[in-house]
């Protein structure tokens, strides 16, 4: 078994992560561990599954089945984190004015999706790490 197809989204996904939560410290102008999540700049979700689309057009070449697949997820993944969740998080922040008075209510994290901006550039980043990641480990790990 090839390795670097298990080794691309958890390295994508760690080079992503600490990348993400610089860029809102910066923005917030704190430490924002409680800020980063399903939302932010860049998109992790996007950022690994555009790391291992082009890590399988780079190694089996874009006519492969695998390669549709893998552009099929991405697509899929990405029109979630730009539409549905987006959706999730305006209907949190409903609940959370509703409930505002309520005791005891735990408060909905309103801050769910991702903009086309977010998304872009989480699929920079993961066609970098899929090139990296191929130069590094060439045809086979």
């Amino acid at each position: 078994m090839d390795l670097a197809y298990l080794v691309t989204p958890v390295l994508t996904w760690m080079v992503v992560g600490p990348i993400k939560f610089l860029i809102t410290s910066v923005r917030q102008r704190r430490l924002a561990f409680n800020l980063v999540g399903n939302g932010g700049f860049p998109s992790n979700h996007s950022s690994v599954v555009t790391s291992m689309a082009t890590l399988i057009a780079l190694r089996e070449g874009i006519g492969h089945p695998a390669f549709g697949v893998a552009v099929t997820l991405a697509f899929i993944v990405m029109i979630d984190a730009n539409s549905l969740r987006q959706h999730v998080g305006r209907q949190a922040a409903a609940i959370n004015r509703l409930a505002v008075d309520t005791v005891g209510h735990i408060v909905l994290r309103e801050r769910m999706g991702h903009t086309l901006v977010e998304i872009g550039g989480g699929i920079l980043t993961g066609i970098g790490m899929g090139f990296l990641i191929h130069a590094i480990f060439g045809t086979g790990l």
